[in-house]
């Protein structure tokens, strides 16, 4: 059993992570915070983290509540959760996370103005967007045991350490990997995300026509 669990955080951690790729988001972060001090950038990074953890742990513990209201299937969800991940995918692969999500320039001029850009646009849209929320509806409605539950609340957390890491150190990262290097990693995550998609794609589809 504790094997199985292992492999569950790994795998969930593993897909959780290219879905949001914070590395993606780093260029974005830094565009929106040119004048912040190390203390408020600390800060932001944070509560970027924070809200985070916050938004999507509520959409995976209220998952299947939300399946059940709106008398949704597992199949159906991981269909229509596949279609958005692969979108997703698409959006990492193209190397534009900011623009794809919603993140204009329109939106990082109004971010400069504004005192805190922790819970938007930061961590939602840009880090917690529907393709991980759709994921881990997914992924509660699949593993309903609470010993599962708690493995993949626990992966929600420690993505978002990660998340707080990485814009930590966002300067560094910026000038270690360059632009260049950062769309390559997006691109990369990309692929990933695009082959998850296309596995929850496969996995609804054969199990809906088993159901019939």
């Amino acid at each position: 059993m504790e094997i199985n669990l292992l492999d569950l955080y790994i795998a969930t951690l593993a897909s959780l992570f290219s879905v949001v790729n914070p590395l993606g988001a780093v260029p974005v972060y830094l565009a929106m915070t040119p004048d912040y001090e190390y203390k408020q950038r600390t800060k932001t990074a944070f509560f970027t983290s924070l809200y985070f953890i916050l938004i999507l742990m509520g959409f995976f513990l209220l998952g299947s509540y939300i399946l059940s209201f709106f008398g949704i299937s597992i199949n159906a969800m991981r269909i229509a959760g596949g279609l958005v991940i692969l979108n997703s995918g698409y959006t990492l692969l193209s190397g534009d996370m900011g623009s794809k999500r919603g993140i204009d320039e329109s939106v990082k001029k109004e971010a400069k103005e504004q005192e805190d850009i922790s819970f938007t646009p930061m961590a939602m849209p840009l880090l917690s967007g529907p393709g991980s929320i759709s994921l881990l509806i997914s992924l509660n409605a699949s593993h309903p045991a609470i010993d599962s539950t708690l493995v993949i609340a626990s992966v929600i957390v420690t993505t978002g350490i990660i998340v707080y890491l990485i814009l930590r150190l966002a300067p560094f990262l910026s000038n270690l990997l360059g632009v260049s290097g950062l769309k390559a990693v997006t691109r990369i995550m990309g692929f990933i995300v695009m082959a998850i998609a296309i596995q929850y794609i496969i996995t609804g589809v054969y199990n809906l026509i088993q159901d019939l």
